[in-house]
């Protein structure tokens, strides 16, 4: 709102970076009211309550006390309902609006409260300074509390239901290494320059993937990433095919880079496949963009792969689970917080 003009919302937005003259101001004018209507209460209703309560003979001996808690009560149910209760409501209910209403007031009021203000956001820092405290430095939203929101907006129907599995999906993408979501060494399909073309043609073939590895002798010794549009594109033109001249640059990463550093360096490099190594600089898998988008939306594998369900719950209420799953999503499927030991960094 602010950047759409409201004048308003600028203010708003001005008292929320000074949040120590904004408190102040509040405080005083709750005290204020406090006081006054304590001190009305007592020198105007309380007397005149009483004196009807003498009126009657069963309360006249009473009537002092009586009328003192009767006041007491309802001033303290009135300034709770209207001075509380109620305004915190209606900002909860529009936020925005209430406070680009109210700011303007809020602004003139701290202002001409400035002299309290400064002696009492003063004598608060210098009482925290004696104390030894030192504000805390922390942001100003944490990923719990928009976990949580997100919980709530969707129960209130703010937010789908697939806009919040993929927040969760993002910020548990946040916390895992490429190791995690990599494909294992074993499972990776990969072309030999010293094999021949008919061999490497059979894997092709055989194979669902449109990018491969491309070594001499070994997987560890990988020299390029051929994309199988361009082999079709020369077998369609009737060009002799070599591995060789169709090679892009391989994308090497640590086994230990986050996935979102990943995410990044595919966009930056324009390519979809890295090759993870270990300390030593032995390939340990592979990883590619599709491997990123199934943790963050779920399984988008092609009509052509068959469904391979990785959890399993069998009739006798056993599970048969793939090794190869994450542990989150095993948390997750079993309901439980927590693994034996999970801090050890046993578990990936």
């Amino acid at each position: 709102m602010a950047n759409e003009g409201s004048g308003g919302a600028q203010i708003a937005v001005d008292l929320a970076t000074n949040p120590d003259r904004f408190l102040a101001t509040t405080q005083i004018g709750i005290t204020l009211i406090a006081i006054l209507a304590g001190a009305f209460g007592e020198r105007t209703l309380t007397d005149r309550l009483s004196t009807y309560l003498g009126t009657i003979r069963q309360l006249a001996p009473y009537r002092e006390s009586l009328a003192f808690g009767i006041v007491v009560i309802a001033i303290t149910y009135f300034s709770l309902v209207i001075g509380e209760l109620l305004p915190k409501r209606l900002a909860l209910h529009n936020p925005e609006r209430i406070a680009s209403a109210t700011a303007g007031l809020m602004d003139f009021l701290s202002r001409l409260c400035s002299p309290a203000v400064a002696l009492i956001s003063g004598s608060t820092r210098i009482v925290i300074g004696i104390l030894g405290l030192r504000p805390s430095v922390g942001p100003p939203v944490t990923e719990e509390e928009i976990k949580v929101m997100m919980e709530q907006g969707t129960e209130a129907g703010v937010f789908e239901e697939a806009e919040h599995d993929i927040v969760k999906s993002i910020f548990k993408l946040g916390d895992r290494a490429v190791s995690a979501l990599m494909r294992p060494r074993r499972d990776v399909v990969w072309l030999d320059v010293d094999n021949s073309f008919a061999e490497n043609q059979r894997k092709l073939a055989s194979s669902l993937y449109s990018r491969f590895p491309v070594a001499q002798g070994s997987l560890d010794n990988v020299i390029g990433i051929v994309q199988a549009k361009d082999l079709l594109t020369r077998c369609l033109a009737g060009a002799k095919i070599d591995l060789r001249e169709t090679l892009r640059p391989p994308l090497f990463v640590p086994e230990g880079l986050p996935a979102l550093k990943l995410l990044e360096m595919f966009k930056k490099s324009r390519t979809h496949m890295a090759l993870v190594v270990d300390e030593y600089g032995g390939v340990e898998g592979l990883v590619t963009l599709n491997d990123i988008m199934e943790d963050l939306v779920g399984d988008v594998a092609s009509v052509d792969m068959p469904e391979e369900k990785q959890v399993v719950q069998r009739p006798d209420g056993s599970w048969l689970i793939d090794g190869k799953l994450q542990i989150d999503d095993l948390k997750e499927v079993l309901k439980i917080p927590r693994l034996p030991e999970e801090d050890s960094g046993r578990y990936q």
